[in-house]
């Protein structure tokens, strides 16, 4: 039996890029039924419930594949920006990491999560600095999402959950063993990345990912510091290193990777190496992705790339459309070619190209009968979308941002309806969420204040 009918115009992002102008989705136990015209499918079930309509658009549910979760969303805009990101990290995201509790964990991802699905992303793949696992799993089941969850890995530095390689593999090995591949919450191997592991670490992550069946992420190259310190290491560049310990592969998603030489390059496309892209953190950051991102060059060769919108006090807002349509405008300007790449592509990397980053392109990323039902229901109605566009792509990505969104379907459960939750009321934890940032700020002995003056 149908359970639910979403209708509008589709942008189904299928094989053909097919856009059906008066469609609707057929939904039952979690996936997609049937895709067709809208007249059709309302005649065929009557008892449906429907969501959608006119002047609204459909798409598949976006694709965030870089967002810290905890850390900083409980301190979010209280680091200043005039600091170097090394600064920024240890002596603020750091310490503050370091005085979360379980709570702190769960409220945190529960917000950021709720953010993320109010402006229609629907998987979330969660960067690896989370402390208590099953508690933001617990966020992501509360809020109704998809998403991947792992927790800190690295065993050099002196990191606040620094720990011997076999420590860090235990933890590793025991989230994917709790949330196995293909469950709405899967368990990835996450490293911290850049030269906070060793060489054994790195090989046993790779492993692990290999034989779980499931996926490794990891910080490489944001900035030009990484090159600098496995030259060092190893007189080699950083992806020639983990080429050389079996690190890359189709099952590795590396978050950033903005400095890379040409050698790099290849090595990631050659061995089909996943790259998540969060454009607004090398801007808020100052990390020369004007200068030096090849991300787009990296995709017209054949490589797998999704984007990110990383963390509060980098990407700042967990908004993919603003990030899709950020990574357009750079596209253009870095290339001096407006016809290289354009709002269709970056709609792309935010579904269909995405969730084959991330290796779930059988089961997300578009409409398609047999896929799950992660949908995403745009309402075009007001002022600022008037008139719509002959092209709903071209609408979406450069004048669209996440308050068209109005519902989102998740696994066949509408979670947001007339933008709000249906699963958490977000009134209930602004209190919580005040309490938890002045003392994140007092144990972590940080004192953020205005630049200017407040009478």
């Amino acid at each position: 039996m149908t359970d639910l009918i979403v209708a509008g115009t589709l942008l189904t992002m299928d094989p053909d890029r097919t856009i059906w102008s008066d469609g609707a989705v057929a939904v039952a136990d979690g996936l997609i039924q049937q895709v067709g015209k809208r007249s059709d499918l309302l005649a065929e079930h009557p008892d449906a419930r429907l969501l959608g309509g006119d002047s609204c658009i459909i798409t598949p549910g976006f694709i965030n594949a870089h967002q810290h979760l905890t850390g900083d969303r409980l301190i979010r805009s209280c680091i200043p920006d005039d600091v170097p990101s090394q600064e920024a990290i240890y002596d603020w995201v750091v310490p503050v990491h370091a005085a979360h509790t379980g709570d702190d964990d769960e409220l945190s991802a529960t917000l950021s999560l709720l953010e993320a699905v109010g402006n229609g992303i629907t998987t979330t793949v969660e960067a690896g600095t989370v402390a208590h696992p099953d508690r933001v799993a617990s966020a992501f089941e509360r809020v109704g999402v998809r998403g991947c969850i792992g927790t800190w890995g690295w065993d050099t530095g002196d990191g606040p959950f620094t720990a011997p390689t076999t420590k860090v593999m235990e933890a590793q090995r025991k989230v994917v063993e709790a949330h196995p591949a293909g469950g709405l919450v899967e368990g990835w191997v996450t490293l911290v990345g850049h030269d906070l592991a060793s060489d054994n670490l790195f090989t046993e992550a790779a492993a692990l990912a290999r034989d779980a069946g499931t996926g490794l992420t990891f910080h490489m190259s944001p900035s030009s510091d990484d090159g600098v310190a496995f030259a060092e290491r190893s007189g080699k560049r950083p992806i020639m290193h983990l080429a050389d310990l079996g690190v890359l592969g189709p099952r590795t998603l590396i978050a950033h990777a903005v400095h890379l030489t040409d050698d790099e390059l290849t090595l990631l496309i050659e061995t089909g190496t996943a790259v998540s892209y969060c454009p607004w953190a090398y801007l808020r950051l100052g990390q020369g992705v004007s200068s030096s991102g090849r991300h787009i060059e990296f995709l017209e060769r054949g490589g797998r790339l999704a984007l990110g919108c990383d963390t509060e006090n980098a990407g700042d807002a967990i908004d993919a459309l603003r990030v899709a349509a950020l990574a357009a405008g750079l596209a253009r300007d870095m290339s001096d070619d407006h016809m290289s790449f354009g709002a269709h592509a970056a709609l792309e990397l935010l579904t269909v190209g995405g969730a084959e980053a991330i290796g779930m392109g059988d089961r997300i990323g578009s409409v398609e009968v047999g896929k799950a039902a992660d949908l995403v229901v745009h309402d075009l109605s007001g002022v600022g979308s008037t008139p719509n566009s002959i092209d709903p792509a071209m609408q979406l990505l450069w004048t669209g941002d996440g308050r068209s969104i109005r519902d989102v379907v998740v696994n066949g459960v509408p979670v947001v309806l007339d933008r709000r939750s249906t699963m958490v009321d977000h009134a209930d934890l602004v209190a919580a969420a005040a309490e938890s940032q002045r003392r994140l700020l007092e144990q972590a002995g940080l004192a953020p204040t205005p630049r200017w003056p407040v009478r």
